[in-house]
C-alpha cells in the first residue's frame, strides 16, 4: 500500500536541506575538478617552457629579490603557495635555507658571474636570519664573484644585507634609514578598568613583563631597564658589523644615526646625497643606469637584446636543487625547525605543537639514518606543558646516544629556551634574543562589568574550586594563592632544569633568570649558550660529533601532510611553475582568490589557545624589536 506523501512545513524544510546539501556538493566538486584541470594544464603547458628555462647560459647574473618575510619554514598552505606562483604573485614568505643553498651553489657555478641584490620588497626579517644570508653572500664573494646591491630606498634590515655587497647603489630619489631599535606596546589597564574587567596576573620573575600591558598603564622600570640593555647590545652589534663592512668608524656611524634629523635638515632633505657623503652608499644611479653599468662590465644582453642576462634566485634554486632521494639510507644529520609560538597539541608549520614537534623529534630519533640532530629554534615561547613535551624528547634523544645541537635564530626566549636547554651544545647568533626564564599565568573576571549592566551572579557550590573560575564572579583569594603556588613551582622547575642542563647551581641561574632577556652575546657570558655561531656551524659540530663526513646527508624532518598537500608543495617549488611565470602564463585572478578562501584559517593568538577548566601557564617573551 502506498504511503501518502508528507505535506507541511517540516517536510518542506527537510526537502530544502537535502537540496542545498546536494547543491553544495556539486559546487565543491566543480571547484575541485576545475582546480585540478587547471593544475594539469599548467604542468602540460610548462613542460616546453621548463626545457627552455632549464638551460642557464654563461655570463648570467643571479638576481636576489626577496619579496615578503624571511622565515625558517613556510607557514602558508602549500596549495596557496602553488596558486600564488601560477598567478605570478609572491607568496609573501622566503625560506632562509633556500636562499642560502642557492647562493652557495651559485658561488661555484661557472655560468653565474655575479649577484645582484634588490632588497626593496623584503618586508620583515630578524637580525640572526639576515646574518646567515649575509654570510652566504660573503662566501659568494670569496669565490671572486662580485655582489652588487641596488634599491629605491633601504630600511635598516634591508641595508644589513646590502652592506655585504662590493658596491651599494641607490636611486637618486632614495634614502638609507638607520633608525635604531624600539619596543613600544599598548597598555590596556585603563580600558579594562573602564569596562570593569579585573585581570589577575600570577608570575615569577622581576623582569617577566609579557603580561604587564594588562595590569599596568605603563612599562615598569625593570622592564624598561632590561629592554634598554638587550636592545642596546643588539644595536651595538648592528653598528659594529655595518661599520666593519663599510669601513666606517663605528662612532661616526652611530653619530650619523643619532643626528639624522639635523643632518637631513641641513642637507635640505636630500637623503640620497647624504647617504653618499656618509659613505653608506657608493653611487646614485637609476635603474636604467644600473642596467647600463652591467652591460658595460660585460654582462650580455637579455631576451630580445633588452636588459641583461639574468636569472631570478627562485628559478635558479628550483633548477639546481638536489632532489631528496628516499632510498638514500646513508647515515646523516636530521634538522628540525621549531618556529613560532609553542602551543599544545598538533600544530601546522608556523607554530610549534607540543605533540607534533615532539613527534618529529621522536621520528628523527627512531630513524636508523639519524646519527645527529640539530634543532633550529625561532620562538618567543608559549605554553609550559607543550614546551616540556618537546624538552623531554630532546633529553630522550641524547639518552639514546645521538648528539643534539640547538641553533638559535632570531629569538629563542622563555619557552623557546625551555625546549633548547637540554641540547648537548647551544649555538646562538650575537643578535639572538634569548633568556627570559620566567613563568606567568593570567585570569580575567568581570563581576564589576556585569554589575554595570544590572546583572549579578549568585548560587551555591560543593567546594572552593567548583565555579572558582566563573568569569562572572570575583576570584577567591584562596584560589589566587593556589594558582600562584602553581606558578612558583613552574618557575622552580624551569630554573632547576636549566641549572642541571647548564651545570650550574640553582642560585646562579636564578640570578640571571627572573624573566630577564639577554642578547646572544650576553647569554654566552652568562653560560646560557655554549658558542656564538649560525646554523651552518651547528650542523658542522653535529657531523663532527657523529663522526660523519662533510658529504653526509642533511635531512629536514617535517610533518608529512596529506597527498594533496605534498603534491601542492612539490608544485609550488617546481621549476615548471617558475618557467610558466617567466613565459607570462598566469592563473585567472578569480581562481587564486577562490583557492585562498577555501584554505583560509583563522589566526589564533596564544591566549586564545587556553582551555577552560584547567590552568594555562605560559613561558612567553614580548621581546621582538621594531
Amino acid at each position: 500500500m502506498m504511503q501518502p506523501r508528507e505535506r507541511g512545513f517540516v517536510p518542506f524544510v527537510r526537502w530544502l536541506g537535502r537540496g542545498l546539501n546536494a547543491t553544495r556538493l556539486v559546487i565543491i566538486n566543480l571547484v575541485f575538478f576545475g582546480l585540478l584541470a587547471v593544475l594539469l594544464l599548467a604542468l602540460l603547458v610548462g613542460v616546453a617552457a621548463h626545457h627552455q628555462a632549464g638551460v642557464i647560459q654563461s655570463g648570467t647574473v643571479l638576481v636576489l629579490k626577496p619579496e615578503g618575510e624571511l622565515v625558517e619554514q613556510y607557514s602558508l598552505d602549500p596549495l596557496q603557495r602553488a596558486f600564488s606562483g601560477l598567478q605570478g604573485q609572491p607568496s609573501g614568505q622566503i625560506q632562509v635555507r633556500d636562499l642560502i643553498a642557492a647562493i652557495d651553489h651559485a658561488a661555484t657555478d661557472a655560468r653565474i658571474t655575479r649577484l645582484l641584490l634588490l632588497p626593496d620588497d623584503l618586508s620583515a626579517a630578524g637580525f640572526a636570519n639576515l646574518q646567515e644570508v649575509g654570510a652566504a653572500l660573503d662566501r659568494f664573494r670569496a669565490h671572486g664573484k662580485p655582489v652588487l646591491a641596488w634599491a629605491a630606498s633601504y630600511d635598516q634590515r634591508q641595508y644589513l644585507l646590502a652592506a655585504h655587497a662590493d658596491r651599494i647603489l641607490l636611486d637618486p630619489q632614495g634614502s638609507v634609514m638607520l633608525t635604531g631599535l624600539s619596543n613600544y606596546r599598548l597598555f590596556y589597564k585603563g580600558l579594562l578598568d573602564k569596562l570593569g574587567i579585573d585581570v589577575h596576573l600570577f608570575r615569577v620573575g622581576q623582569y617577566k613583563s609579557a603580561a604587564e600591558p594588562f595590569v599596568l598603564d605603563h612599562a615598569s622600570d625593570a622592564a624598561k631597564a632590561a629592554d634598554s640593555d638587550w636592545m642596546g647590545d643588539l644595536w651595538n652589534s648592528y653598528l659594529d658589523q655595518v661599520a666593519g663592512l663599510r669601513k666606517i668608524a663605528p662612532d661616526q656611524l652611530r653619530k650619523s644615526t643619532e643626528q639624522a634629523p639635523e643632518l637631513i635638515s641641513a642637507a635640505g632633505g636630500d637623503t640620497a646625497t647624504l647617504a653618499v657623503k656618509s659613505r653608506l652608499v657608493d653611487q646614485l644611479v637609476t635603474e636604467d643606469q644600473l642596467i647600463h653599468q652591467l652591460r658595460v662590465q660585460g654582462v650580455p644582453a637579455g631576451r630580445q637584446g633588452k636588459g641583461f642576462r639574468q636569472i631570478r634566485l627562485e628559478r635558479y634554486a628550483s633548477l639546481t636543487r638536489t632532489p631528496v632521494n628516499p632510498a638514500d639510507q646513508r647515515p646523516g644529520v636530521a634538522v628540525i625547525i621549531a618556529e613560532g609560538d609553542i602551543v599544545g597539541g598538533e600544530q601546522s608549520a608556523g607554530k610549534i605543537g607540543g605533540e607534533s614537534t615532539a613527534a618529529l623529534i621522536r621520528r628523527a630519533r627512531e630513524a636508523k639514518t639519524t646519527k645527529a640532530l640539530v634543532l633550529r629554534v625561532n620562538s618567543p615561547g608559549g605554553e609550559v606543558f607543550a614546551a616540556e613535551q618537546i624538552r623531554r624528547e630532546i633529553a630522550l634523544t641524547r639518552k639514546a646516544g645521538i648528539p643534539v645541537a640547538v641553533s638559535m635564530g632570531d629569538v629563542a626566549a622563555s619557552g623557546g629556551y625551555w625546549i633548547s636547554m637540554n641540547a648537548q651544545r647551544i649555538f646562538a647568533d650575537p643578535t639572538t634574543i634569548t633568556g627570559s626564564i620566567g613563568i606567568f599565568g593570567m585570569y580575567y573576571s568581570a563581576p564589576t562589568a556585569i554589575g554595570k549592566l544590572g546583572l549579578r551572579s549568585d548560587g551555591v557550590s560543593t567546594g572552593p574550586l567548583a565555579g572558582a573560575f566563573d568569569v562572572t564572579r570575583p576570584l577567591d583569594p584562596r584560589v589566587g594563592n593556589m594558582v600562584q603556588s602553581v606558578i612558583n613551582r613552574g618557575y622552580f622547575d624551569f630554573v632547576s632544569r636549566v641549572a642541571q642542563a647548564r651545570h650550574q647551581s640553582y642560585q646562579q641561574i636564578d640570578a640571571i633568570a627572573q624573566g630577564r632577556v639577554w642578547s646572544g652575546r650576553e647569554a654566552l657570558q652568562h653560560g646560557l649558550v655554549d658558542a656564538l655561531g649560525d646554523q651552518t656551524q651547528a650542523i658542522a659540530w653535529a657531523r663532527q660529533q657523529a663522526h660523519l663526513p662533510a658529504t653526509a646527508p642533511l635531512r629536514y624532518i617535517a610533518a608529512r601532510g596529506g597527498l594533496v598537500q605534498r603534491l601542492a608543495g612539490s608544485l609550488s617549488d617546481d621549476a615548471m611553475v617558475l618557467s610558466l611565470q617567466g613565459s607570462g602564463w598566469q592563473l585567472p585572478g578569480w581562481l587564486l582568490q577562490l583557492s585562498r578562501l577555501s584554505h583560509a584559517a583563522p589566526e589564533l593568538g596564544l591566549l586564545q589557545q587556553a582551555r577552560a577548566g584547567r590552568p594555562n601557564v605560559y613561558a612567553w617573551c614580548m621581546c621582538q624589536p621594531d
